[in-house]
């Protein structure tokens, strides 16, 4: 049975960073080569952004960033664009949590999907809020 579930920035770029060691990013990224995820729209900002930084810091080169990039436009992953983010908004109160980080909750709930994350954060959130987590 193939899997879906929603992918955060936060695994997402484990990927791209070689001197990180994530057993849940290799799960997610794992689950990824069968199956597909769901990601709020802001997820395609925040990943190039990361890695726009990441680039700052020497972590990673340009060509590196763009064959990341590449590599993500390969796999199952769809970007969601809701139409109403009173959800989010409400969730981001609820949890004193970042617009952003909220969407990803609310796309989860939405969906009925588990979420893959590595902030604690939003872990704790969504599982306040009934979502389940990839572990």
């Amino acid at each position: 049975m193939t899997m879906r579930f929603v992918l955060d920035a936060s695994v997402t770029i484990t990927w791209a960073m070689r001197d990180e060691d994530q057993p849940l990013a290799d799960l997610a990224f794992h689950e990824l080569q069968s199956g597909s995820a769901i990601v709020p729209g802001i997820w395609w900002y925040e990943i190039r952004n990361i890695l726009v930084l990441c680039e700052r810091r020497d972590r990673i080169s340009a060509t590196d960033s763009i064959r990341f990039v590449r590599g993500l436009e390969l796999l199952h992953i769809d970007i969601d664009f809701p139409g109403s983010g009173a959800q989010v908004m409400d969730l981001s109160r609820k949890h004193k949590l970042s617009v952003f980080d909220a969407a990803y909750v609310a796309l989860a709930m939405r969906e009925h999907l588990p979420l893959s994350t590595l902030d604690k954060t939003l872990a704790a959130t969504a599982l306040a809020e009934g979502v389940a987590l990839l572990t």
